[in-house]
């Protein structure tokens, strides 16, 4: 009896080790999981990397540390763009993490194309319904859950708030790495540019090695007369060098994150994004704790800032009617 016992202990013990593991077993078996991250940065700039920071911050809050009961695979875009985001998300579902945070369209397409396995949690500033990545909000389906923060969606708003700070505002530019992946982004801003009687002109630069003084020659020669960065990757760690052009040129900028007006932009208007991050790792949180993510409804920002920075106006000139300043949720003075 006594032998049968141990032989059909012995079999229950194969059998349930030769079951998948979970987080949760995972963890209770010593076993530390791996997140693997694609930052829309360079290495060098980790530290000044908000979104990132606010991130792991959030981990921290929720009892986690790194190297002790969670790893993180951080790789970065160096400025390389749309396509070294795609790469790093193949390469981190190749190294069959348990777990991947991407922000970017293109990682996140990528990801999903690349594992219907690996959770996916998301920090998008597109639709993700409309662009095919999730199924509904309410229930995502698959994969993937996590943040939307609507930063396309607002974009008619952003320019309309810009022609109040710029009233004799005739000519707008964009601008935007070549070959921009997602053209759908410009047709926001041109419909609602001809609907006010805004010229506008595409300024186009380099992924792998952007020149921004020719940029901005190109802006200047095309006469526009203010400026928006449009938000990816390479724009993003580009925002100081850009603010600082704008301000050499006296031309108006607004921002599609906010936070750039810590850098000399002149205004931004967008969602929260830091609290997007950190929601996302509270979604990180859910599933390494055996959540799905076909269960967890995605999350759509319901803040958004609009910011001034009131040295920069002055640094060119501009006077920013007092109507606009009270409607601004922060004003750098």
């Amino acid at each position: 009896m006594q032998k049968a016992g141990i032989k059909s202990g012995f079999l229950w013990l194969l059998a349930t080790l030769s079951l998948p593991i979970g987080f949760s077993q995972a963890q209770q078996l010593g076993k530390i999981p791996v997140v693997g991250y694609v930052a829309g940065t360079r290495r060098t700039e980790i530290s000044r990397d908000a979104n990132l920071q606010a991130f792991r911050q959030r981990l921290k809050e929720l009892g986690y540390v790194e190297g002790k009961n969670i790893r993180i695979e951080y790789r970065y875009v160096e400025g390389k763009g749309p396509a070294a985001e795609a790469e790093h998300a193949r390469e981190l579902v190749g190294r069959n993490v348990d777990l991947l945070v991407v922000s970017a369209y293109p990682s996140i397409r990528a990801a999903k194309e690349a594992t219907k396995k690996i959770p996916i949690v998301m920090v998008s500033g597109n639709d993700p319904v409309a662009y095919g990545l999730i199924d509904s909000l309410s229930h995502p389906g698959a994969n993937i859950t996590g943040v939307s923060h609507l930063a396309r969606e607002l974009s008619g708003k952003r320019l309309e708030l810009l022609l109040e700070i710029v009233p004799n505002l005739s000519r707008i530019g964009f601008l935007l790495p070549k070959g921009l992946f997602d053209q759908d982004v410009l047709k926001r801003y041109e419909a609602v540019a001809r609907a006010l009687k805004i010229e506008h002109r595409a300024i186009e630069i380099r992924t792998d090695s952007p020149d921004l003084p020719t940029a901005f020659d190109a802006a200047m020669k095309a006469r526009v007369n203010a400026m928006i960065p449009i938000r990816n990757g390479t724009i993003n760690v580009l925002t100081p060098q850009i603010a600082e052009l704008a301000i050499k040129n006296h031309l108006p900028t607004m921002f599609e994150r906010i936070g750039a007006v810590e850098h000399g932009g002149l205004a931004s208007y967008s969602a929260d994004e830091l609290e997007g991050f950190r929601r996302a790792a509270v979604y990180v949180d859910k599933i390494l704790k055996g959540a799905k993510p076909a269960d967890l409804p995605v999350e759509q920002s319901t803040k958004f800032p609009f910011e001034i920075n009131l040295k920069t106006a002055n640094q060119i000139d501009l006077t920013i009617p007092q109507r606009v300043l009270a409607r601004a949720d922060r004003v750098i003075k």
